[in-house]
């Protein structure tokens, strides 16, 4: 049996951190929670405000493909609403879905196309 907790840091790879900080940082309103050097290495976590789990911004070290699923998948109030202001953000969405029984969701890709998917909370019924 183990003795793990938690998740505490998810990386994903980026070309440039500098670009992937201004999208996280400016594009999402993340937090940066440390950047600094790591040896020769920069270590760059960046995360939604209040999150506990936060990203760690990694720099590729070859050829990256053009578009990766993270399947890391972010959850906000108002799927509607979040898909819209990312639109007008300029970012990269795919298409907003809504499915009976299925709480609203989309995906949308980062500038070095790592992809996530963004969920609407659902309440939970009371038992």
């Amino acid at each position: 049996m183990t003795t793990i907790t938690d998740v505490r840091t998810i990386g994903i790879t980026v070309a440039d951190q500098d670009r992937a900080l201004r999208f996280y940082r400016d594009t999402l309103g993340f937090e940066v929670r440390l950047d600094g050097m790591a040896g020769k290495m920069r270590w760059l976590e960046v995360a939604p405000p209040g999150a506990v789990v936060s990203l760690a911004l990694t720099a590729s070290t070859g050829e990256a493909s053009s578009r990766r699923e993270t399947g890391i998948r972010f959850v906000v109030p108002d799927a509607t609403a979040e898909h819209a202001s990312l639109r007008r953000s300029g970012v990269s969405l795919g298409e907003l879905l809504e499915w009976p029984g299925v709480p609203p969701m989309f995906t949308f890709d980062d500038p070095d196309g790592n992809q996530f998917v963004v969920v609407e909370q659902v309440e939970e019924a009371a038992p």
